[in-house]
């Protein structure tokens, strides 16, 4: 599965500090849980692709 294949997959997603000083990702799907934890520089840098990607994506016309 790749960025651009549809999926029927619901999943949620939670972000938040932990009490380590660490910022964490937990995505929960069905039973599965994932937790990601990175250090505050890491999730900067997500931050910004995210931010990036976004910029992007409203750029881009829908296929109708």
């Amino acid at each position: 599965m790749g960025i651009n294949d549809d999926s029927n997959i619901e999943a949620n997603l939670q972000i938040g500090p932990t009490d380590h000083g660490m910022v964490r990702l937990f995505i929960t799907a069905d039973r599965l849980e994932i937790p990601m934890d990175f250090s505050p520089e890491e999730a900067e840098e997500i931050a910004e692709e995210i931010r990036a990607a976004a910029a992007t994506a409203g750029k881009v016309k829908p296929r109708r």
